[in-house]
C-alpha cells in the first residue's frame, strides 16, 4: 500500500501554486465544520518531535510530523535542524492520499494564513508594506503581498542584523532599512515575522489605518507587539483555540489585564462566514497568525489538487 501513495515535492508543484489559490482554498476549508486539531510533542534533550493533527469533517485528515534537533548544524554544516512531512487522509474512508514535504506545506501556510487575514483587515488600497524580519518566512510574504495586493508599491525591509535585511532587499528588489521607527512609521501593511521574546512593534509608530500582521511569537514568552499597540488596534486571531491561550502576543497582555479575551474580535471562520472586519479607513487592525493544524490541512488539500492536475 505504501509505495502507491504519492509523495509530492516542492519540484513537482510549487511553480503552479499562487498565494491566491492557497488564500481561496484557506476560505473554503473555513466554510467547513470546525476543525479538530491536536497537538502531540515529544521531546529528549533539546531535541523535538512535533505531530499536529486535523480533521476537517467532509473534507480531509492530516497529520503534519516534524522533528527539531538544534544540533544538527554541529554534525554538519548540510543538515538542517527541522525536517517535516505531511500525511494526508481521506474523510470517508482514511485511505492515505499523499504524503507532502512538509516545508513546502508549512511555506505556502505561514503566509497564505497572513495574506488571508490581510485581505479582510487591511484597506484595498495599501501601498507601502513593511517586512520585520528578514529569515524565509519573511521572503514568502514579500511574494503573497505582492501578489494579493497588487497597488503596493514600496517594500521596506527591516532586520536587527542590518546585512541580512540588505540581502533580503537585493534578492527580492525591495528596500532595506536601518530604523524601525522609520518602516512602521511609513507602513499601511506592518508583517512581523521574527523571533522575538521582547516587544519591538511599537504602538507609536503605528499611524491609523494601519494593518499589523503577527506571525513571530509562537510561545507562551514570546512576543512581538507592545502594550499600546494592543490595546490600540483592533484584534483577530487566525484561530482561537491555538491562539489566544497558548501564545504570548495575547496570553501575557490578557493576563496582565492590558486586554480581556473579549476583545479578540473575531478569527478566520468569523471573518470568512461574512462578520465585518475592519470598519472605518483610520482603525488599525492586528493578525495574530498562530499557525493550526487545519490551516496545514487546507493547505496539503490545495497542493495535493494542483499535483493531479
Amino acid at each position: 500500500m505504501a509505495g502507491s501513495i504519492p509523495f509530492i515535492t516542492s519540484e513537482q508543484v510549487e511553480s503552479r501554486l499562487s498565494w491566491l489559490g492557497v488564500t481561496e482554498a484557506l476560505v473554503q476549508a473555513h466554510l467547513k465544520p470546525r476543525a479538530d486539531i491536536d497537538d502531540i510533542i515529544f521531546k529528549q534533550g533539546n531535541s523535538t518531535l512535533l505531530s499536529r493533527a486535523s480533521w476537517i469533517k467532509g473534507t480531509g485528515i492530516g497529520v503534519k510530523t516534524a522533528t527539531i534537533f538544534p544540533g544538527n548544524p554541529e554534525r554538519d554544516p548540510a543538515l538542517p535542524s527541522v525536517h517535516s512531512i505531511f500525511s494526508l487522509f481521506d474523510d470517508k474512508t482514511g485511505v492515505p492520499r499523499a504524503l507532502i514535504d512538509g516545508a513546502l506545506v508549512t511555506k505556502w501556510k505561514t503566509a497564505g494564513d497572513s495574506v488571508l487575514g490581510a485581505k479582510f483587515l487591511a484597506r484595498p488600497d495599501s501601498r507601502v508594506l513593511t517586512v520585520v524580519g528578514a529569515g524565509a518566512v519573511s521572503n514568502s510574504l514579500i511574494d503573497a503581498y505582492r501578489e494579493v495586493f497588487p497597488k503596493i508599491d514600496k517594500i521596506l525591509v527591516w532586520n536587527r542584523n542590518f546585512s541580512k535585511a540588505e540581502q533580503l532587499a537585493k534578492e527580492k528588489s525591495v528596500e532595506a532599512i536601518q530604523s524601525l521607527q522609520q518602516a512602521l512609521e511609513q507602513a499601511d501593511i506592518v508583517s512581523s515575522a521574527t523571533m522575538s521574546v521582547h516587544p519591538i512593534v511599537s504602538g507609536d509608530w503605528i499611524k491609523p489605518g494601519t494593518h499589523v500582521d503577527l506571525i513571530g511569537a509562537y510561545r507562551s514568552d514570546m512576543r512581538e507587539a507592545d502594550d499600546r499597540l494592543i490595546r490600540k488596534g483592533s484584534i483577530f486571531v487566525d484561530a482561537r483555540e491555538t491562539t489566544i491561550h497558548e501564545i504570548g502576543e495575547l496570553v501575557i497582555p490578557i493576563t496582565q489585564g492590558v486586554i480581556t479575551e473579549q476583545d479578540i474580535r473575531g478569527d478566520l471562520y468569523d471573518l470568512c462566514s461574512g462578520i465585518q472586519g475592519r470598519r472605518s479607513d483610520a482603525e488599525i487592525t492586528i493578525f495574530k497568525n498562530g499557525g493550526g493544524a487545519h490551516l496545514d490541512l487546507a493547505t496539503a488539500l490545495y497542493i495535493q489538487q494542483i499535483a493531479a492536475t
